[in-house]
């Protein structure tokens, strides 16, 4: 069985990847306060993603997060 965790991680970078997402949009969507499910706050220490702008701006996923998406496809 796959870890829950790492898939949501995929999901959430598949969703990013679709169409420009805003900061405000994307912790709408995935931002937990369940320690156990922090996948954008892992995401963003993991360097998977990135946030150009801050909360005004735009979030992307990094060469590092297409990388783990291909790996997984």
């Amino acid at each position: 069985m796959p870890d829950a965790h790492a898939s949501l991680t995929l999901q959430m970078l598949e969703w990013i990847q679709q169409q420009p997402r805003s900061y405000t949009e994307v912790l709408d969507v995935w931002h937990s306060t369940c320690p156990r499910l922090c996948i954008w706050e892992d995401a963003c220490a993991e360097g998977l993603i990135s946030c150009e702008g801050g909360g005004k701006g735009f979030v992307t996923v990094t060469d590092k997060g297409r990388d783990r998406l291909h790996r997984t496809q």
